[in-house]
């Protein structure tokens, strides 16, 4: 498996499997599948409401904690320095682990700036082996970087260093390329990740001509050739499946290579757009914040959570 060098060295498998939207009565089931296929990194969030059957699955396993990388992500709700150390470890709990590996903020919205104190605290205490953010656009990643990573001393009067984000998991596919944010990940040496790594098939997607004919000519899957179009560009991914057979394949993405005429053909491909929503309008954010609302009322139900990457 290939992987990818974080800022702090960790060394990240740049393919995983992905639990969102699977529910919390099939993830242990799926999770063993797909560790059983041959997969090693698991993706999961508090707000997928099934960190508890992960755990399981990677218990059930016996699987050695140190061959596995499992990521979760703190929910906007715990954000706020308190509020996230007791939800991370909230996370440690329900996932059977000392320690996870990648632990990101799942959203640019709320205290974030406290959350990640939080997530810095508990990098330095090692309970986190790394540390990111997730749907920070370009401009509020800067600015988090600039503002939000700095030292400070902590309640107990520990000096804790600053740390910047070493991965943004970020909607990225062919439709939608992220090619500036990327730069400016670069320049700030943070790892991207990307969510529907498939674009959902949105927008026609899954009928593309021109990826089409690349996967006819390399004898592979529409699938196969998108999710390897990432890591030729050096982005991890999480492609999701129920199907073991689907989740093999999915693996098979290391025996063969896109040319670099291939790669510009999917580049032109690129609306330069979301094809979900923005982070930045302003009817979202007051979606996501009535979102968080309506589940406080409904004590956190799977069902209430909608779409919220």
């Amino acid at each position: 498996m290939e992987t990818i060098k974080l800022s702090n060295g960790i060394q990240m498998p740049i393919l995983g499997y992905g639990v969102y939207r699977v529910s919390p009565e099939e993830t242990e089931q799926c999770v063993l599948d797909a560790l059983a296929t041959g997969f090693r990194h698991i993706d999961t969030a508090q707000s997928y409401f099934n960190e508890r059957e992960v755990g399981n699955a990677i218990r059930k396993s016996g699987i050695p904690r140190n061959e596995l990388f499992i990521t979760s992500k703190v929910w906007i709700e715990h954000f706020g320095y308190e509020q996230t150390i007791e939800s991370v470890l909230e996370s440690l709990d329900k996932l059977q682990t000392d320690y996870i590996d990648l632990m990101l903020l799942h959203q640019p919205f709320g205290d974030a700036y406290g959350a990640w104190r939080a997530l810095e605290e508990l990098y330095q205490e090692g309970k986190l082996k790394a540390i990111g953010i997730s749907n920070f656009y370009a401009d509020r990643m800067v600015e988090f970087c600039r503002f939000a990573c700095n030292d400070f001393v902590n309640a107990d009067g520990d000096l804790i260093q600053g740390v910047r984000p070493m991965v943004n998991q970020v909607e990225i596919h062919p439709y939608h390329q992220q090619n500036t944010l990327l730069e400016w990940m670069r320049k700030y040496d943070i790892r991207p990740e990307a969510w529907a790594p498939l674009g959902e098939g949105r927008e026609g997607l899954f009928e593309d001509e021109t990826l089409k004919a690349i996967a006819a000519n390399h004898g592979k899957s529409l699938h196969q050739i998108v999710l390897r179009w990432h890591i030729q560009r050096g982005i991890a991914i999480f492609p999701m499946s129920r199907n073991k057979a689907h989740m093999a394949d999915n693996l098979h993405l290391f025996d063969f290579e896109l040319t670099d005429e291939e790669m510009a053909r999917i580049a032109a491909l690129d609306k330069g757009r979301s094809v979900f929503f923005s982070h930045q309008d302003p009817a979202i954010v007051e979606w996501f914040g009535q979102m968080v609302e309506e589940r406080k009322k409904q004590g956190h139900h799977p069902a209430s959570e909608k779409k919220a990457w």
